[in-house]
């Protein structure tokens, strides 16, 4: 049985799947889709089902269960999904099943697919395929900074008329993470993470770059990973991929990005450094805004945009050398900036109740950690900022990153350290010592708390807080919905 999301829509002359009412309950349908999403309550492939649906093509899903915003995205496109694996309701599949790397081989629907030889492939094999071969593609790659600047390219290259496709890892403010365009421009956020069971290279190896942006390169993804030289290994693979007329652009400030766009044919660098050729001159934050004095085309251009912090002057810079690639004016990219909406879960104010300020943020890696409350003391002059920490991530658990982290939080006034999320993964020798690391935190002044494993951070969040605070949510997850709920405790 299925579960309709929203309003039945007609999928662009396709035939209609037939739904029983209310909507709300487990409905009959006619069980065939063009294409079945195992799952499809990711971020990824809730925008691919946005963008298939949009195509014209019958999509179908399933999952253990949904949460917003990727539930909210499909119930407008009344995409139909089914909740709970279950072999014997796979439905009759025309195309492919669309298997996400979130699902391992043993998955009871993954081992039907395989027992019965049913057509597979990957979310990024797919897009690539529909939407990235034999086009301008700009791919979006770097440990951090991916969501922001390619919905910073996507709002660009849209305001200037270029009508591209997109395919965003996060959701823009007042937007969805997927634009189907009419062009020959896509732009796509290139993860580095593996694609599948079956496939465990990166993402973004399968995406056709005209344009391939490497932002920067870090050590991260532990769990795939073995090393910084094998992540830079996977991003030359992508560099690699750049062939004919095609430009790699890279930011010249930072070495991962050096090493690894250093003997591509055609690179555009930028960045603050001498070797940039779209250079950035001066920046300053402005009534939080962030302003740029950049060289573009042989003169200065002052370019602002609603966002703060070093790690999002260099997202700018990327996007005004893919504009440039692009053939888009300054003048045209200078009131583009000026209106980008901004993404969800970066420096998102969710709400202020009891004089305090609750902000959702992304944030997992110490250096996007770090960056994060550097823009935040922008964003907040003068206010105490009180972060909850949730190492989720593989990575962000382990015990080598402790120095790292270390550095990163103390530029916050309070910090509320969650329990290690995949802590039953890790060896405890691999773990990161949290009550050490609050330990040093608290010698370098900064209010430090622990919860233990298994505690609920609320309470000892609820009990750092006082009127006038900013209040920090940093996960890669949804955090139990601490942003919310803490909202609910202060009265909102």
């Amino acid at each position: 049985m299925f579960i309709l999301l929203g309003p039945m829509l007609p999928f662009l002359g396709q035939r209609v799947l037939e739904y029983s009412s209310p909507p709300a309950r487990a409905t009959s349908m006619r069980d065939s889709c063009h294409y079945y999403l195992l799952p499809i309550g990711g971020m990824a492939t809730a925008a691919l089902a946005g963008l298939l649906s949009e195509s014209g093509f019958r999509v179908c899903g399933v999952d253990s269960a949904l949460y917003p915003p990727a539930s909210e995205l499909l119930a407008e496109l009344a995409v139909p999904v089914r909740l709970g694996f279950d072999p014997a309701h796979i439905p009759e599949v025309e195309k492919a099943v669309v298997i996400g790397n979130a699902v391992p081989i043993s998955n009871p629907e993954v081992q039907a697919v395989l027992a019965r030889g049913l057509p597979y492939t990957s979310q990024a094999a797919l897009f690539g395929e529909l939407f990235c071969q034999n086009r301008k593609t700009v791919v979006v790659a770097g440990t951090h900074g991916k969501t922001t600047t390619t919905a910073l390219v996507a709002h660009v290259l849209t305001h200037a008329g270029l009508d591209p496709t997109a395919f965003i890892g996060g959701v823009p403010r007042g937007g969805k993470p997927w634009r189907l365009g009419h062009s020959p421009w896509t732009v796509v956020e290139g993860d580095e993470y593996n694609t599948a069971f079956f496939d465990k290279g990166p993402k973004f190896l399968h995406y056709f770059p005209h344009i391939f942006v490497v932002n920067n390169v870090e050590y991260d993804h532990a769990d795939l990973y073995p090393s910084l030289d094998a992540i830079l290994a996977a991003f030359r693979a992508g560099v690699a991929r750049v062939t004919g007329d095609g430009w790699v652009v890279a930011n010249a400030d930072d070495p991962g990005a050096r090493e690894v766009a250093a003997h591509a044919r055609k690179v555009l660098w930028y960045g603050q450094s001498a070797q940039a050729q779209v250079r950035c001159r001066h920046f300053s934050h402005r009534q939080g805004n962030l302003v740029a004095e950049v060289a573009l085309d042989g003169d200065v251009w002052e370019l602002e945009v609603p966002l703060v912090g070093r790690h999002n002057l260099a997202n700018l810079l990327a996007v005004a050398a893919v504009s440039r690639l692009a053939g888009i004016p300054p003048e045209t990219l200078q009131r583009a900036l000026a209106t980008f909406p901004g993404v969800r879960r970066r420096l998102e104010v969710v709400g202020e109740a009891g004089g305090v300020t609750v902000v959702d943020d992304f944030a997992h890696h110490p250096t996007a950690v770090g960056l994060t409350l550097e823009g935040a003391r922008e964003r907040f002059p003068g206010r105490r900022l009180v972060v909850a920490f949730e190492p989720r991530s593989l990575t962000a658990g382990r015990a080598e990153l402790f120095p790292l982290y270390e550095q990163a939080f103390a530029l916050a006034d309070g910090v509320v350290l969650a329990p290690i999320f995949h802590r039953h993964r890790l060896p405890p020798e691999e773990q990161m010592d949290r009550h050490r690391l609050a330990a040093q935190l608290k010698a370098k002044g900064v209010d430090a708390v622990v919860v233990e494993d298994g505690g609920d951070p609320l309470p000892t969040v609820l009990a750092l807080l006082r009127p006038g605070d900013v209040f920090i949510a940093m996960s890669s997850g949804d955090f139990g919905g601490l942003p919310r709920r803490v909202l609910a405790a202060l009265g909102a």
